[in-house]
C-alpha cells in the first residue's frame, strides 16, 4: 500500500482520505488531488475562513457572527 500522513492505504483508488484528498495508490507512486477549493474572493475584513472536515470544504463566515455565511465570489 501507500502511506500518507502516517496512515497506510491499500493499492488502488482511495475516494477520500482523512484529510480530504482523493488518491490513486500504485506500486510506483501515490497521486492525490484535494476535494476542496480554497476561497480567495470574499470580504476579508468582515469574514473568516474555517475548514469543515466533515464536508471537505471551507466555510466562509462572518467574524462577528460565525453562524452566518459570507458570499464567496472566487475559489481556487
Amino acid at each position: 500500500g501507500c502511506i500518507l500522513d502516517r496512515k497506510l492505504y491499500p493499492f488502488g483508488e482511495i475516494a477520500r482520505t482523512e484529510n480530504c484528498f482523493t488518491c490513486s495508490c500504485s506500486q510506483d507512486a501515490m497521486r492525490c488531488c484535494s476535494l476542496f477549493h480554497t476561497p480567495i474572493g470574499y470580504d476579508k475584513e468582515n469574514c473568516k475562513v474555517i475548514f469543515n472536515k466533515k464536508r471537505c470544504d471551507y466555510d466562509v463566515v462572518q467574524k462577528s457572527d460565525p453562524s452566518k455565511e459570507c458570499f464567496v465570489y472566487s475559489r481556487v
